[in-house]
């Protein structure tokens, strides 16, 4: 077990904060997504907390630090992509396998701001095939503002994760 931040205490690297609104925890595929986020250094790093994952759906949040305020003084875009995309890995990854990025779109709607705490709410709207539609809705936690619309297309890779 690692002692990493983020990780969590429950004798494996998964993280025990993680909730899954199925009825079954203990899901494959959910699992399987929470495992990937349990091996995701770069959203840790941002301190980005999946709040919810289930089958389809994903909630991830992140408090916007003074590192990611941009010279407009306010939250850099990269930044809420990321948010955006990390959130759209843990939907898409949600039914068991490997699934990656094939293109993503987002409108900025409204600046966030040094201090606010951004939510990310994704769902799968569509999978066939190997392919996948996830929209990603990003908003200010203390007021919902709308910050972003972010549409993420998927791709299930047929090789195992290495």
């Amino acid at each position: 077990m690692s002692d990493a931040p983020g990780r969590g205490e429950t004798g494996t690297d998964v993280p025990a904060d993680i909730t899954s609104n199925d009825e079954d925890a203990g899901d494959a595929g959910v699992a399987f997504a929470r495992q990937m986020w349990a091996d995701d250094e770069a959203s840790r790093r941002l301190g980005m907390d999946a709040v919810t994952v289930g089958q389809d759906h994903a909630v991830v949040r992140m408090a916007i630090r003074d590192d990611m305020v941009n010279g407009h003084a306010i939250c850099h875009g990269g930044y809420i992509f990321t948010l955006a995309d990390s959130c759209f890995a843990l939907a898409c990854n949600s039914r068991g396998r490997l699934t990656v990025a094939a293109g993503a779109d987002i409108t900025f709607t409204a600046p966030g701001r040094l201090g606010d705490v951004l939510v990310a709410e994704g769902h799968v709207r569509s999978a066939f095939g190997r392919s996948g539609i996830t929209d990603v809705t990003v908003k200010r936690e203390s007021d919902g503002q709308i910050i972003a619309e972010f549409r993420g297309r998927s791709r299930t890779l047929a090789s195992p994760r290495p």
